[in-house]
Parts: structure tokens; C-alpha cells; sequence
């Protein structure tokens, strides 16, 4: 990767992981200005080469690439409020946590105030940023990320997901919610396991081994639900429902909490009764309501 002393970049938020991002940039050879509202902060990132900025709007200046990573969308509000006269002409990247409708008001308002807008969405610890075992989804201005891709590179495994601002955010909820369900549902078969009288260690690593058909078996799901097609996924409705009632109880019968499984059992029911039970558990997706 290449980089020069000749790039600057403006990184406004200290916390653990603006810090991290801050001196990533200045371990790649970047010129870097910092800011943070408790200006403690910057000490260290000063003494590693990094030059610090009294005000946000003065690191804004600085730079024609400036990094947002603060608390929350409260946070980016107000900084972003401060430094409304030096944003012209700028590129921000907004890598703090927030939703898809925040993006594009973020959007808005840096299209108002003659700046380019891209966000961002970190998926990893501050340890690992520059690693490619952080990922960074990003969307937005297609010209800005162009022109900025290498710096943005330096910060760790990088994707483009168009030019819709939210599209990050979607792409960041849509992975973290994926794993907090699958770990989730790990946890309360852990609690089923040991309520047994099983080892929790050795059930995992035979679960682990069977986690190889997944990648396959979600791209079918998902090409079912695209199309509309759903073919016998895991077997018929008709098969599958037949293992519930066995399910519950088992859970029951050792204190275990069902309501996923209940949940499961009643969609397949209703799935069924609609004349649906040769289809298989990717139709289950046709039962799932809208939010009102």
C-alpha cells in the first residue's frame, strides 16, 4: 500500500477507536490532524507526529479528508454544527454507529453546506484496525470514495455498497443483528446441553464442524426468498413440523426457554395450513410481518 506524508487527513473523536483510526493513518505515512472535545486526548497521537487542532472546525480546515468517529449520532449532530463554515469543498466520512436514516440526513446536510458525504461502519475492535480483521462497509459520494479509497484502505478491509448514504448502516445492523441471533440461539442450546449433564466444549466442537454446510445452504435460502421459489429446504414443512412438539417439550422438561421454538412451530403450522407443507423453512420468510 502506498502512502505519502503529502495526504492529509483530519480525525475528530479520540475515543478508543477514533484514536485507533488516528494513528493508523500516521503509522501509513500520513500527514493527520486531530481533534477531541477534551483535548487530553491527543497527547499521545501529538508526540507520534499527529497535529492538533483547538477547535473541530480547525481540523476541518486542515484537511481534505476528515473522519468522523464519535459516541453516537447526538455527538456528530454537534460537532457537526461547529464546523459548518470550514466544510466546503471537504470529503467527511462518518465512521460512528448509527442507523440508515441518520446517514442520509448526514447526507443532506453536507450536500447543504457544499461538502461530499460518505459513511461508514466499523466491524471489529480498535486492536485490529489496519488489519483485514476489521471490515469497513462504506456508501455514499461514488466520486469521493474513489478519490479516497487508498487512504481509506489503510484502515483495514474496505467494501463499497453504492451510493444510497444508508446503505452502510444497513449492511452494519443486517450483519451485527445476523450474529447476535445465531449467538443468542448458541447460548439457550448451551444452557439445553448442560441442563443434560453434557460438556458444553464438546458439543461445540462437533457443532462447529457442521457450521461447513451453512454458507451453502443460506445462498439457497436466500435465493428462495428472492425468487419467490421455495423449494424443500431442511425437508417439507410437513416433515419438520413434526419435530417440534418433541422440541418444546425437551425444553420444557429441563427449564430451558422455548419461545423461538414455539415461534418456529407456529409458523410452520400456519405455513401448512395454507397448503404450503411440501416448501421448505426459507417459506417461513412469507409469514414474517412488516412493522406497522
Amino acid at each position: 500500500m502506498t502512502s505519502s506524508t503529502t495526504t492529509r487527513v483530519t480525525v475528530l473523536g479520540l475515543g478508543d477507536m477514533g484514536s485507533a483510526i488516528a494513528r493508523t493513518f500516521l503509522d501509513r505515512g500520513f500527514a493527520t490532524t486531530v481533534w477531541n472535545r477534551t483535548a487530553s486526548k491527543a497527547a499521545p497521537l501529538v508526540e507520534a507526529g499527529a497535529g492538533s487542532a483547538a477547535t473541530a472546525a480547525e481540523a476541518v480546515a486542515a484537511s481534505p479528508l476528515v473522519v468522523v468517529c464519535l459516541l453516537d449520532g447526538t455527538a456528530v449532530d454537534e460537532v457537526l454544527a461547529s464546523v459548518e463554515s470550514a466544510v466546503t469543498g471537504k470529503v467527511l466520512v462518518n465512521v460512528t454507529s448509527g442507523s440508515p436514516a441518520q446517514a442520509r440526513a448526514n447526507e443532506l446536510w453536507a450536500k447543504e453546506h457544499g461538502a461530499a458525504y460518505i459513511d461508514g461502519k466499523i466491524m471489529g475492535d480498535p486492536p485490529y484496525v489496519g488489519t483485514e480483521r476489521v471490515m469497513f462497509p462504506f456508501s455514499g459520494s461514488a466520486k469521493a470514495y474513489e478519490a479516497h479509497e487508498p487512504t481509506l484502505q489503510a484502515l483495514g478491509g474496505i467494501a463499497y455498497h453504492g451510493e444510497d448514504a444508508g446503505a452502510a448502516a444497513v449492511e452494519f445492523m443486517a450483519q451485527v443483528a445476523f450474529a447476535y441471533e445465531l449467538l443468542i440461539g448458541f447460548l439457550h442450546v448451551l444452557k439445553l446441553v448442560r441442563a443434560e449433564g453434557l460438556d458444553v466444549r464438546a458439543f461445540t466442537e462437533r457443532a462447529a464442524g457442521s457450521l461447513a454446510a451453512f454458507p451453502g445452504l443460506l445462498d439457497s435460502m436466500a435465493e428462495a426468498v428472492a425468487d419467490g421459489a421455495y423449494g424443500p429446504d431442511l425437508g417439507s414443512l410437513n416433515v419438520q413440523a413434526a419435530l417440534m412438539n418433541d422440541m418444546i417439550a425437551h425444553r420444557a422438561s429441563v427449564g430451558v426457554e422455548a419461545v423461538r421454538m414455539r415461534e418456529v412451530k407456529d409458523l410452520m403450522d400456519r405455513r401448512i395450513a395454507a397448503g404450503h407443507g411440501d416448501q421448505g423453512f426459507s417459506s417461513l420468510f412469507e409469514l414474517l410481518p412488516p412493522l406497522e
